[in-house]
């Protein structure tokens, strides 16, 4: 059974998790994190170093959000082909997915720290790592299985894949139209039958 303070702070990482998507690591207040919480700066503070900390925590917990739904995406399925298209179904429809979060954590993580707080960046790379190594796994499976062939090694398939994707997921929030998500994942389903059929 988890103490008060291990419950406060779930309560605070969990609530201004979608805050810090949306407004990014130099965009959110101190005043944000208040009004979001209902709680003081203090009892923040009392849970966390700085904010920082906090931002980190809550980039974990958005990626871990989405890491374990792409692990639940992949498991579905027992054939290569068919977890790479429940991914790319996935994808499809990721606005949805993402929408209480504040938006893609990758994406807009990504972009923002970059340049603002290195901890949130380096936390973006390893989580894009990750997303990468879940997927070439997938490949590298069909592949020992004689279920897909691979024009290039599994990792560089992947992350092909993975940065069509993302760019797709880039341009659809920018545009505010769904359209190059859509139509990238579509093109995307074409030459993954194409290229990997056995």
């Amino acid at each position: 059974m988890s103490t008060k303070a291990e419950r406060t702070t779930a309560f605070i990482i969990k609530t201004v998790a979608s805050v810090f998507n949306k407004h990014g690591y130099i965009g959110t207040s101190m005043s944000d994190l208040t009004e979001a919480t209902g709680l003081t700066k203090g009892a923040i503070y009392g849970n966390f170093e700085n904010k920082e900390a906090l931002a980190l925590s809550a980039f974990q917990y958005n990626s871990n959000l989405l890491l374990s739904k792409i692990d639940e995406v992949l498991a579905s399925e027992s054939k290569a082909l068919d977890k790479i298209f429940k991914l790319t179904d996935f994808y499809r429809n990721y606005d949805s997915f993402t929408l209480s979060m504040g938006g893609c954590p990758i994406l807009n993580t990504g972009v923002d720290a970059q340049y603002n707080n290195r901890l949130l960046a380096a936390a973006n790379k390893e989580a894009i790592k990750e997303l990468e190594g879940k997927i070439a796994l997938v490949f590298e499976n069909g592949v020992k299985n004689n279920e897909i062939k691979l024009p290039v090694p599994p990792l560089q398939f992947a992350k092909q894949l993975f940065t069509m994707i993302q760019g797709a997921v880039a341009m659809a929030t920018m545009t505010g139209d769904k359209k190059y998500l859509i139509n990238t994942i579509a093109y995307l389903e074409v030459l993954i039958k194409k290229e990997l059929k056995n």
